[in-house]
């Protein structure tokens, strides 16, 4: 049997009862380390469960994922997933994968950054559809993104954004050579991605627009309200609501961060439960 479980957010006793004991009784249990990372390492994990963890990283789970399956169908092998396992593309591949050699799967939901961002108090049947804020470099600056937040908006959608995060990424250098060599880990705040975002509404022009009214009504500005948060479901967690242009500025210490762009109509209730997390910014609300 291949499982996928959920290890929730915040720490190692965030895992549920039935995936802990399915971990105990593994053959080989893998910790997938690049969709998302714990805020307690690898090390604080083996120490829960009482059992060395492989660490399975991009290279691992996208170019051999057969290493990963091998003997599944005779062993109990698990893949253990930040948050919940159907978080990331990546995981579905897995399960299909199995599927195509007769291994059987089995799923151990938990906690994930979707359904946790209600601890800001925007209700989860107001998100539309979640966005990716990659990192941007001196040749790539991709901003499709910043439609959906739009389209959501004109709908009266709040968007989550998940920021980019990069473990174990390859240099462009060592791409060309035998030896790879790799970046070092990165993780984007919340002030990042207010910044890329903040240019990305510098550089669209109104004409670029379908509807000139609909974009001004409903657009991103410098001004609009935005919510980041960071390390949800931890003990340190940290919420903040201000403007775009003072998240440029705002520190929500160590990842991982996420960031929220309501919509212009706020329900009663949203608005007071964040006006706890914005004190200096309550014309906002």
């Amino acid at each position: 049997m291949f499982y996928i479980i959920g290890l929730g957010l915040g720490d190692p006793e965030d895992i549920t009862v039935k995936g802990l004991n399915i971990i105990k009784q593994c053959e080989r249990v893998y910790l997938e380390s690049y969709t998302s990372i714990l805020c307690c390492g690898q090390e604080k994990l083996e120490e829960f469960y009482g059992r060395k963890l492989i660490l399975a990283d991009r290279e691992m789970v996208e170019q051999r994922a057969d290493e990963i399956l091998e003997a599944a169908d005779i062993q109990s092998i698990a893949f253990l997933v930040v948050g919940d396992p159907f978080g990331a593309t990546t995981h579905t591949d897995l399960i299909l994968r199995a599927k195509e050699k007769g291994i059987k799967t089995s799923i151990v939901h938990n906690a994930s950054i979707m359904n946790a961002i209600g601890c800001c108090g925007l209700q989860l049947y107001h998100f539309g559809e979640t966005v990716s804020i990659p990192y941007w470099d001196d040749s790539w600056k991709p901003d499709s993104f910043y439609d959906k937040i739009v389209a959501n908006l004109q709908h009266g959608l709040h968007t989550l954004c998940l920021l980019d995060i990069k473990v174990k990424e390859p240099t462009l250098e060592s791409l060309m050579k035998k030896k790879r060599e790799y970046m070092p880990p990165r993780f984007m705040s919340v002030s990042e991605a207010a910044e890329q975002l903040l240019a990305i509404v510098a550089n669209k022009s109104p004409s670029e627009a379908d509807n000139k009214r609909l974009q001004k009504e409903h657009g991103l500005n410098e001004n609009s309200l935005v919510v980041g948060l960071a390390r949800v479901g931890h003990e340190t967690q940290q919420i903040a609501a201000c403007s775009l242009r003072e998240m440029k500025d705002f520190d929500l210490g160590p990842p991982l961060h996420s960031l929220i762009i309501p919509n212009r109509n706020l329900h009663p209730l949203e608005q007071e439960f964040l006006q706890q997390f914005s004190e200096l910014n309550q014309q906002l609300l």
